[in-house]
């Protein structure tokens, strides 16, 4: 009798919440994907988060993270939508980027959506479960 187990294979990732200032934040879909999650991406053996996260930005949509304005949002972990029976554990930030938003590499579409539900988009659990309402209250704070 096979042995089932619970503790689906963990993929860690950094992700950034990029914000337009008007209450609306990026996400994107890559080639093949359903849903749409947070940029960023897997970090490189020996690479730093934040490294990782500009290197992955920079890659997907031609921005420039500006590290020095990053703020920690924290770490998340949910289903994982693109790899079937797999978790996800994302480091997340706030960040600013210089530069407008393009599709490049895998990136099939990008979309600014409301930080407040209804998002008018399917979004990965990720997103819509943690990372969004956190991000809700902190620029929530930050635009008072």
């Amino acid at each position: 009798e096979r042995e089932v187990t619970l503790t689906a294979a963990t993929i860690q990732i950094v992700a950034a919440v990029i914000d337009d200032g008007r209450g609306h934040v990026l996400v994107v879909r890559k080639h093949g994907a359903t849903h749409f999650i947070q940029p960023g991406g897997k970090p490189e053996p020996g690479e730093a988060p934040l490294q990782a996260l500009a290197r992955e930005l920079g890659e997907e949509l031609g921005v420039v993270l500006r590290t020095d304005s990053a703020v920690v949002l924290g770490s998340f972990s949910d289903r994982a939508v693109n790899e079937p029976g797999h978790r996800v554990q994302a480091q997340v930030w706030w960040v600013q980027v210089e530069g407008i938003p393009q599709v490049q590499a895998e990136i099939a579409e990008l979309a600014w959506v409301p930080l407040q539900p209804p998002h008018g988009r399917v979004l990965a659990p990720l997103s819509e479960r943690h990372i969004l309402p956190v991000a809700r209250r902190v620029i929530g704070l930050a635009d008072r």
